[in-house]
């Protein structure tokens, strides 16, 4: 199923890919509609003590990628999800969703992008992080590829160094820091192979990643902040060409026997739940020593 996801991904021309979306947005509701009539739908509270069952606790830093469509129909939609996931992590914790407006690949993106607005430009990763972007109380970072929003005491500690890195995963990015903080991944309804932003971390962690995974342009960017100010920065995007190499979801097994991921179910969805510390430490332990990437899931 994934490999199938990222053949459409990796090869369609994008005006297909956008008609092809849209008819499975069409087929989504009609699908959710019926869950609702016939009384399969999830609560807040239903999801909220699942959330607690896989481990979920106060205090936890959490990055989520999510598919509203996996999870199934959900009384108040979005806001039910993420109402659940702030009451399990609490006051003291932190709730981060990666919300870029790129649907594409980064080049396709890059070379278009006039400016990017970070306070009104929308996610392109799905229903619930636009919620979550659009709530009062989130801060966003400021990179114009790989923007993040949190929620929490600590969001300035995640987003605030996020703007002029060349490359967004650095250890300066929300991705990296959510690893810095022994906090957790959620992929609720989604995998590695569509979600897999924290495998990028490994390029900037180690010394001369040994893939051309970056374009050789340095790319510049205008910003305009929340405050309406305008500023520039530079960054690079991937190579599409490394990018359709990409076998993320044949790491999975590896994480899951390591300990690094576990199964679990959200809703409706299947899910995987990240130790992000002990996913960097491993992902580059197996750089290391077997060659493992994402490109090279079964080593070099």
């Amino acid at each position: 199923m994934a490999k199938g996801r990222d053949f459409i991904r990796k090869w369609i021309p994008s005006w297909l890919l956008e008609g092809y979306r849209n008819k499975k947005r069409q087929q989504v509701r009609k699908q959710l509609e019926a869950q609702k009539h016939a009384g399969n739908g999830h609560s807040k509270s239903t999801i909220l003590q699942q959330l607690k069952t896989i481990g979920i606790v106060e205090g936890d830093s959490l990055l989520v990628h999510s598919s509203l469509s996996k999870i199934g129909y959900l009384e108040n939609g979005p806001q039910d999800l993420v109402d659940a996931l702030l009451e399990a992590i609490g006051p003291s914790g932190n709730l981060l969703m990666p919300n870029s407006p790129n649907p594409s690949f980064q080049l396709d993106y890059i070379q278009q992008l006039a400016i990017f607005d970070v306070k009104n430009d929308t996610s392109k990763l799905g229903a619930i992080t636009e919620y979550f972007r659009k709530l009062p109380n989130a801060v966003r970072s400021q990179h114009p590829t790989e923007p993040v929003s949190c929620i929490g005491p600590d969001a300035a500690y995640f987003t605030a160094t996020h703007f002029g890195n060349e490359t967004p995963y650095n250890e300066n990015s929300p991705f990296y820091k959510i690893s810095a903080r022994k906090g957790k991944i959620l992929y609720i309804g989604v995998t590695l192979g569509n979600a897999g932003t924290n495998l990028h971390t490994l390029e900037d962690a180690v010394e001369n990643f040994k893939f051309p995974v970056y374009h050789d342009t340095l790319f510049p960017v205008r910003v305009r902040f929340e405050n309406g100010t305008v500023h520039e920065m530079r960054t690079r995007v991937h190579n599409p060409i490394w990018s359709k190499k990409r076998k993320c979801d044949e790491l999975i097994p590896r994480f899951v026997e390591s300990g690094v991921a576990r199964r679990a179910t959200i809703g409706n969805a299947p899910t995987l739940v990240f130790d992000a510390e002990k996913m960097l430490h491993q992902m580059i332990d197996d750089y290391k020593t077997k060659g493992i990437t994402m490109y090279t899931p079964h080593g070099s």
